[in-house]
């Protein structure tokens, strides 16, 4: 490795893969921060046939001292939307233009080019050509599609007509933001605007962040369900489910509450780790039922902190305090002294000391979601399997954060396991201190 930074800021990015195989861009002090700038994912890279991954993360970045078996806390301090407009919506393959996966592997079914390069021309849903041979390549289409303009500074955002989503297409990359050293086409090129006048709150959260898997990978395939298309897959990125299981590390969770003053807390695969970042969205609820939220380039500022011997499989997730469900919000100062009273009433001497702790699951559907995450939290916690399921009950929650199968397992865990897990010093950080 190179001489560790306090300080390391990225501008290149991965062409849509994570993993070893992609060289780092520099190495931060256990404690120090990076900054970014990061381009739009989903619809942008998925309309570019170079791109073998649905997303354009930043290069990783190895974090001083972390080693396999350590994990690595990443505290997002910032995390701003840069892009005045963007597009989204409900998506189709283009049958005959890719093998297997229109994500990973896409090729021209006119002149037969694999992952070609290839131009915008004009507007509109045939805007994407092929270098070689000048036809229409996009392996994707709009089955109901919208442009939306974004407020940054009071947080706000509307969808436009077809006039005016023509007159932002004229200008794309310049309303996207994209960052110089981005690949991909914008997908306001495309103009689609079957939804005008629709209002929403922006709320900007970061949708693939984390630790590199051990095995290169496409990013946006770096989760239980999205990677279930690695499985026997007819490209060179394809899989086992052992292989899949044992080398992803759930980067990829389109979780909403991983956003700014969150604490992500991420499995170390690799040495180093590889902290990468990338598919920013303005704003998008539980579930990301259209399959795309609105993507957009943001600027990013992490910082990290090595937590030795914490060996998790996927990523644990030290929410806002108004992020949590309400059941895992810890007590106030009234709330306590209610609490002391009942079980002196009752004659209960002692009272758990405790704090919310979230565990991200992923599987083929919402179900195999939710026992990951259940079995990660037994295994991490020590705590029996059943006992989780009873917290996650009437002391938490399971929410889903991305169909067909993300899903957040939050619930109180006992200080002690907290401690021991080396984790505590965060709970309190964020919620402050631990008390019945």
């Amino acid at each position: 490795m190179s001489q560790a930074k306090s300080v390391v800021e990225v501008s290149e990015y991965s062409g849509g893969i994570v993993g070893p195989g992609v060289a780092p861009a520099d190495v931060v002090t256990d404690g120090g921060t990076i900054r970014t700038g990061t381009p739009p994912g989903c619809w942008g890279p998925m309309i570019t046939p170079k791109f073998q991954g649905g997303h354009e993360v930043t290069r990783p970045v190895m974090v001083e001292g972390a080693e396999i078996g350590d994990a690595i806390a990443i505290k997002l301090k910032k995390v701003q939307v840069t892009s005045l407009a963007t597009s989204s919506g409900v998506m189709e393959f283009v049958e005959g233009r890719y093998r297997g996966d229109p994500f990973v592997a896409k090729q021209c079914s006119a002149c037969g080019a694999i992952s070609p390069a290839s131009h915008i021309e004009g507007i509109g849903d045939e805007a994407v050509r092929c270098d070689n041979c000048g036809a229409e390549v996009s392996a994707f289409r709009f089955s109901n599609g919208y442009v939306i303009v974004l407020d940054r500074e009071n947080g706000v955002s509307v969808t436009v007509d077809q006039e005016v989503a023509n007159r932002i297409a004229g200008d794309a990359d310049i309303m996207s933001a994209l960052p110089g050293e981005s690949a991909q086409h914008s997908i306001l090129s495309l103009a689609r605007a079957d939804i005008a006048g629709l209002t929403s709150r922006m709320r900007p959260f970061l949708g693939n962040i984390g630790t590199s898997p051990s095995k290169d990978l496409p990013d946006s395939h770096n989760a239980g369900d999205f990677g279930a298309f690695l499985i026997g897959a007819p490209h060179d990125y394809a899989m086992t489910e052992e292989e899949l299981n044992q080398h992803k590390t759930d980067g990829h969770m389109d979780t909403n509450s991983v956003r700014e003053g969150a604490i992500l807390i991420c499995p170390v695969k690799i040495p180093g780790g590889g902290i990468y970042m990338g598919d920013m969205h303005a704003q998008q609820g539980n579930g990301e039922i259209a399959g795309h939220a609105t993507d957009v380039s943001g600027e990013v500022e992490v910082e990290v902190e090595v937590i030795k011997g914490l060996a998790i499989d996927g990523p644990m997730l030290l929410q806002r305090p108004d992020d949590l469900p309400p059941l895992a919000q810890p007590f106030s100062a009234a709330e306590r002294s209610a609490v002391t009273a009942l079980a002196g009433r009752w004659g209960q001497k002692e009272i758990e000391v405790n704090g919310p702790i979230t565990f991200i699951g992923s599987g083929k559907t919402l179900n195999d979601a939710t026992t990951n995450g259940l079995e990660r939290a037994s295994k991490v916690t020590g705590l029996p399997f059943d006992e989780i399921l009873n917290r996650a009950t009437i002391a938490g929650s399971i929410e889903i954060s991305r169909l067909p199968g993300v899903v957040r397992v939050t619930f109180m865990c006992p200080k002690p396991i907290l401690e021991k897990l080396g984790i505590a010093h965060l709970v309190e950080q964020q919620y402050g201190v631990m008390g019945a």
